[in-house]
This record gives C-alpha cells, sequence and structure tokens, in this order.
C-alpha cells in the first residue's frame, strides 16, 4: 500500500492552512504554503485547488487573501482529506483494471484476493475516519499515543 506524493504534499499543505488558522485564525497564501513545504507555487496551487473542490478550504479575497479552513479542524476527518486528493487502496473498480489478458479476472466470481483488499481497506478506512486534521496538530509523541488509542479502539471494532 502506497500513498501518492499528491496525497502525503496535499495533507501537508492543509496542515499549512489549519496551522495558520490557530496560530492567526487568518488565511495562508499559496506563495507562503509553498515556502513553507518546499513545493512550487503551481504545485501547490493544484492540490489548493483539489481540496478547495473537496470543501476543505475556501479562498479569501483581498489584500490578505489567501486561503482558510472552510470548517474547523476538528471537524476534518482525514478521510475526507485523502478522499479529496486521491483515490482509495482498493475500491470497486480494482479488478476491473487488473484483468491481465482478458476482458474480466478469471476470479471475479471466487476471488480470494478481493476479500484481503476488502478487508485492508475497511481497516484503513475505519482508522482515517477516527482521525481529525486537529489530531494531526499536536506534538509527536502527544499525536503516537492518541493514534495508538485510536487503532486500540479500532480492534474493537468487527468486519461488516
Amino acid at each position: 500500500m502506497k500513498l501518492s506524493t499528491q496525497e502525503e504534499y496535499g495533507l501537508r499543505c492543509l496542515m499549512q492552512v489549519a496551522q495558520r488558522a490557530s496560530e492567526t485564525g487568518g488565511s495562508i497564501s499559496i506563495p507562503e504554503i509553498s515556502r513553507a513545504e518546499g513545493l512550487s507555487t503551481a504545485h501547490v496551487g493544484k492540490l489548493v485547488r483539489l481540496l478547495r473542490l473537496g470543501d476543505l478550504v475556501e479562498s479569501v479575497r483581498g489584500q490578505a487573501g489567501g486561503y482558510k479552513l472552510a470548517r474547523p479542524a476538528s471537524e476534518i476527518l482525514i478521510s475526507d482529506v485523502l478522499g479529496a486528493l486521491g483515490d482509495p487502496f482498493f475500491n470497486e473498480g480494482f479488478c476491473d483494471e487488473h484483468t491481465g489478458y482478458e476482458e474480466c479476472c478469471t476470479h471475479s466470481v471466487d476471488c480470494s484476493i478481493r476479500s484481503l483488499w476488502n478487508a485492508i481497506q475497511f481497516v484503513v478506512d475505519q482508522m482515517l475516519d477516527r482521525i481529525t486534521l486537529q489530531d494531526l496538530m499536536g506534538d509527536g509523541h502527544q499525536l503516537e499515543n492518541h493514534l495508538a488509542h485510536k487503532a486500540d479502539e479500532l480492534l474493537q471494532v468487527t468486519m461488516p
């Protein structure tokens, strides 16, 4: 399982927006995000556009314009962020894209591998649905403990 650079950088850009909101309550510009993250302004612009289309940030016009969170960081789920930036690890179309030389997968009726991918996607989704942008804004040790607690909670969840 691999996160794309778009998801990694997009989440980092959103963290910059959230950090500015917590520090000053104001907005942050694309050039400021670009400098803070070491990314080109064009790349940051593309990522912020995806975040805006996902209703995670909104633009602020004027001299002190830029971008701000569309809702409080405590209400923004990481699953929503990653959903706005990319595709899930496993989706229903996955098997259609991996058919080999055939039109459809030769194991489409009784695929045990698909069951594995579905189970992994379920666990990942459950975890990401429990973590907010606000959760990621703590210090590293505190965040590690918080995520471990969330993972323990998740282990109590049964598969559908």
